[in-house]
């Protein structure tokens, strides 16, 4: 059964970039769409950035776009958020999730939608 762990979490100032990885194992992540998500102390689980199977096909949050970027090595099974330009409202932790459902190209930030999970990682954007 696919196992997901997140890393590259830390502590950045405002305008920093941090790479947030999501390593599967157990059963290929490249048969999963993949979704960065993340949730701060208060607020409702949201969703960042999803991936669709193949890669081709991606979605971004109105407030990430532009700073995020999502990608995947399947070779690798391994999922990447890229993010660029962190503000103070980036702070939560984030969590990558999988689907192995519907056709190659679907991707959605819908968590419901999402069966497996990682454990989560912390950024947090502060000066």
């Amino acid at each position: 059964q696919l196992q997901l762990v997140e890393s590259g979490g830390g502590l950045v100032q405002p305008g920093g970039s941090l790479r947030l990885s999501c390593a599967g194992s157990g059963f290929p992540l490249a048969d999963y769409a993949v979704a960065w998500f993340r949730q701060a102390p208060g607020n409702v689980r949201e969703g960042v950035s999803s991936i669709s199977r193949g890669g081709d096909n991606t979605n971004y949050a109105d407030s990430v776009k532009g700073r995020f970027t999502i990608s995947r090595d399947n070779a690798k099974s391994t999922v990447f958020l890229q993010m660029n330009n962190l503000r103070d409202e980036d702070t939560a932790v984030y969590y990558c999730a999988a689907n192995a459902g519907y056709d190659s190209r679907w991707t959605s930030t819908a968590p419901d939608l999402y069966d497996y999970w990682g454990q989560g990682t912390q950024v947090t954007v502060s000066s």
